[in-house]
């Protein structure tokens, strides 16, 4: 991906969207030609010439201190993933155009991993790459996502946004939209080098406007825990919370685990998933990989 594009909208959406109030500028009458700050008033409020922001905002962050961005973020009040996003692109901006994040070796997920997936029984649980692919699953996370694994690659994003059928799964849909596409962002910034992730990407601004508009916002956030309601469709409504646990030993797989409040509908509701998954819905008993993760 264009690094230098990325910065430039990314700095120029953030600045568009503060007031002078918001800001603690004072107001002046007349028409602002411009949504949001002015460039100038960003330079004023980081401590840096209007020459030095109009360089960075015209995309070249390549040499900016830690001080710098610090500044910045805190004149932009961008919170803790639009910092860390800003200091991801600082650093691609820097680095090499040869050089990359070196891939892991090609292979299977490891076993002690699997064991881990196969002991969590009574909670369905994947595991994901920073691209939303499905990776792995114990038996129940398969049976919670059946329009997802049904692809030979499973990917979040893909069946969200192609599949006519993610509407009706999903009842917040347009809201888990967004939180996708604020991921992927994230990512892009951490590895613009990724060929996949650059090829799924284009492959969604192709195929859905809602994508496009969404990657054109420029917004970036943590995907870490929270509520997920679902309609699935054997066991009807889904109000699950989960949590996403990054794995230390592999770089870009996190773990997520969803549970339902105790006494609750959807208690019930998974009980009844776990034995339709038992027998007619899910072939796999156990945890088992999707597919390789041979670049991850």
């Amino acid at each position: 991906m264009d690094n230098r594009s990325e910065v430039r909208e990314f700095l120029s959406t953030r600045r568009a969207r503060i007031t002078p109030d918001e800001a603690g500028l004072p107001a002046y009458g007349g028409n602002r030609r411009v949504p949001g700050l002015r460039r100038e008033e960003v330079a004023m409020l980081s401590g840096m010439s209007v020459d030095y922001y109009t360089r960075l905002e015209r995309g070249n962050l390549a040499g900016a201190s830690d001080s710098v961005l610090d500044s910045l973020a805190r004149a932009l009040h961008l919170d803790d993933a639009e910092t860390a996003h800003l200091f991801d692109l600082a650093r691609a901006a820097s680095a090499s155009p040869v050089v990359r994040r070196p891939r892991a070796k090609p292979g299977a997920i490891r076993p002690s991993v699997l064991r881990v997936l196969a002991a969590i029984t009574e909670a369905p649980a994947t595991i994901s790459n920073s691209r939303l692919d499905f990776v792995a699953a114990n038996a129940l996370g398969r049976a919670l996502y059946p329009g997802v694994f049904a692809a030979a690659e499973p990917n979040g994003a893909r069946f969200t946004f192609l599949d006519p059928a993610a509407k009706q799964f999903y009842p917040d849909w347009e809201r888990l939209t967004q939180d996708l596409v604020a991921a992927l962002r994230s990512e892009a910034g951490r590895n613009p080098y990724d060929k996949r992730l650059t090829d799924l990407v284009g492959e969604l601004s192709t195929r859905s406007e809602r994508f496009r508009t969404l990657w054109a916002a420029h917004n970036v956030r943590y995907h870490r825990t929270g509520v997920k309601r679902m309609h699935h469709p054997v066991v009807g409504d889904l109000e699950l919370s989960y949590e996403a646990l990054e794995l230390p030993a592999d770089p870009g797989l996190r773990l997520s685990i969803f549970t339902a409040e105790p006494g609750s509908a959807t208690e019930d509701a998974l009980k009844v998933l776990a034995s339709w998954a038992a027998t007619a819905g899910a072939p796999d008993s156990s945890a088992t990989p999707t597919h390789p993760v041979a670049d991850r």
